[in-house]
């Protein structure tokens, strides 16, 4: 398992062609948008892949009979050579990736729900992710019955980027203020005049634009999120782009949020968490 170069990330393009799981993450890699990493096979004629995003979100893909590869990728994954600082969330592509794991991972791939006691920082946990298709017609039958209040809410600013803080936010997926201003979008809600909550692009490839959304813990359980996301959706609306939306299906509030906002679940995925 070898560290690609920028310059070589486009060998690993043609892996991510019509691939029919959200990818948003991998494409801002191969184009450079973050300073995410690329590892694969070899260099000269890759075939088997790894995209890993600064974020802690990871994509599996390509052949997976290379057992020089899998054994490297065991290390990567159980972190037994440090290589990794961060948690990781792995996804895979083809369903053929899931069956190889499991023989690789062995017994240190535990449920989420059953990965408790003193090894708990020793296995890989295995949950699900959630991909999600918009339905227009949904999210103009939610507008009109929802009680939107007056709330004040404006395009997220450079200031407003740098003041947000939490698991999800602006700052994780752009380089700074100044390439989030340039190159995404978003909104915050003001809640008597404080930051509150930010709907964002985390990512715009083409004609999609992945949202992420994080509400301040002082101002949860006010529907917040409904707000912000509905505003930036519109501005999708408005702007011939397609609104994406994933999660972990153990995280009901981003899991009830989207279906409130006209998102219906499009596939279920096996998602592995790589503790350090």
């Amino acid at each position: 398992m070898v560290s690609l170069t920028p310059t070589d990330y486009h060998k690993a393009a043609d892996s991510l062609n019509n691939l029919p799981i959200n990818h948003l993450f991998a494409l801002s890699i191969i184009g450079q948008k973050v300073n995410g990493k690329i590892y694969a096979d070899e260099t000269e004629n890759p075939s088997t892949f790894l995209f890993a995003h600064p974020y802690g979100m990871s994509l599996l893909t390509g052949n997976e009979d290379n057992e020089n590869f899998n054994a490297k990728l065991k290390k990567y994954a159980l972190n037994s050579d440090k290589s990794r600082t961060k948690t990781e969330w792995l996804q895979t592509f083809p369903a053929s990736w899931n069956e190889k794991l499991s023989s690789l991972f062995g017994n240190f791939l535990v449920p989420e729900k059953e990965n408790t006691g003193i090894d708990k920082a020793s296995n890989i946990e295995l949950s699900t992710r959630v991909n999600f298709k918009f339905n227009e017609e949904t999210y103009k039958a939610f507008k009109e019955s929802f009680d939107f209040k007056p709330y004040e809410i404006v395009r997220t600013t450079k200031q407003l980027f740098e003041e947000m803080n939490g698991t999800v936010v602006p700052k994780y997926f752009w380089n700074n203020g100044e390439d989030f201003y340039n190159n995404a979008v978003g909104f915050s809600l003001l809640y008597d005049g404080q930051l509150a909550s930010t709907a964002f692009a985390a990512f715009i490839i083409g004609n999609e634009l992945e949202l992420g959304i994080e509400t301040v813990a002082d101002y949860r359980g006010k529907s917040l999120a409904l707000y912000t996301c509905s505003a930036l959706i519109d501005y999708c609306l408005e702007n011939n782009i397609v609104p994406v939306w994933a999660c972990r299906l153990e995280n009901t509030n981003s899991y009830k949020t989207a279906h409130k906002l006209g998102f219906e679940v499009s596939a279920l995925l096996p998602f592995y968490k790589l503790v350090i």
